[in-house]
C-alpha cells in the first residue's frame, strides 16, 4: 500500500470515527431532552392529581358546611363556582408550553384556593361545624392537599427549571431546535402573595 493511500484512509477512518461520535453524542442529547421531558410531564401529572383530590373534596365539604351555616350561601356559591370555573379547564401538554394557557389554569386554580380560604374562615363562626366530625375530617383532609399540591408545584418548577436549562444550553439547544423541543411555563406567585395577610382579632 503507497504511503498516499495509507494516510488517505487514515484521515477517512478518523471521519468517520469522528461522524460516529457525533451522531452518538446529538443520540445522546437527545435522548436526555426526552426524559427531561418526560420527568416534567410526570412532575405535572402528580401536579394534576393533587389538584383532582382538591377538586373532589369540596362537594362533601360545602355540603357539610351547607347544614351548618345556610345563611353564607354567597360565600358556598362563590366555592361552588370557582370549582366549576377549574373542572372546565382541560390541560394538555401543549398548555405547559403556552404561557398565557398556563397562566389561565393558574388563576382558576388560585381562585379556587381564595375561595377555599373563605370558606373555612366563615366556619370559625359557628362552633358546632368546628367539632363536627365529618367537617373536622374534611378539612383535614383538605388542609393535607393544599400542602401535597405545594409539594408538587415545587418539584414540578424545579424539573422545568432543569429541563428549560437543559435546551438553552449550547451545544444541546441545536438538537433541541432540530427535535423540535421547547421551554415549559413556571408557576407564579398568586396576585398579592409577596404582602403577608393581615390577621384580626
Amino acid at each position: 500500500m503507497s504511503r498516499p493511500l495509507a494516510i488517505a484512509l487514515a484521515v477517512l477512518g478518523i471521519v468517520v470515527l469522528l461522524g460516529i461520535g457525533l451522531v452518538g453524542w446529538g443520540i445522546s442529547v437527545y435522548n436526555g431532552l426526552v426524559t427531561a421531558e418526560e420527568s416534567v410531564r410526570g412532575a405535572w401529572a402528580q401536579v394534576e392529581n393533587q389538584y383532582q383530590r382538591r377538586f373532589d373534596l369540596i362537594p362533601n365539604l360545602v355540603e357539610t358546611v351547607k347544614g351548618f351555616a345556610k345563611q353564607e350561601r354567597e360565600v358556598l356559591e362563590n366555592v361552588t363556582a370557582a370549582r366549576a370555573s377549574v373542572g372546565q379547564l382541560k390541560v394538555t401538554p401543549e398548555v405547559l408550553r403556552d404561557p398565557l394557557a398556563f397562566s389561565r389554569f393558574q388563576q382558576a386554580q388560585d381562585g379556587l384556593s381564595q375561595a377555599l380560604s373563605r370558606l373555612l374562615v366563615i366556619t370559625e363562626n359557628y362552633p358546632t361545624l368546628k367539632s363536627d366530625q365529618n367537617f373536622l375530617s374534611l378539612q383535614s383532609q383538605l388542609e393535607g392537599t393544599e400542602n401535597r399540591i405545594a409539594v408538587e408545584r415545587r418539584r414540578y418548577t424545579e424539573v422545568v427549571q432543569d429541563y428549560n436549562i437543559r435546551l438553552r444550553r449550547f451545544p444541546a439547544s441545536v438538537i433541541a431546535g432540530i427535535g423540535g423541543f421547547s421551554s415549559m411555563a413556571y408557576f407564579d406567585a398568586a396576585p398579592a402573595a409577596e404582602q403577608a395577610p393581615q390577621v384580626k382579632f
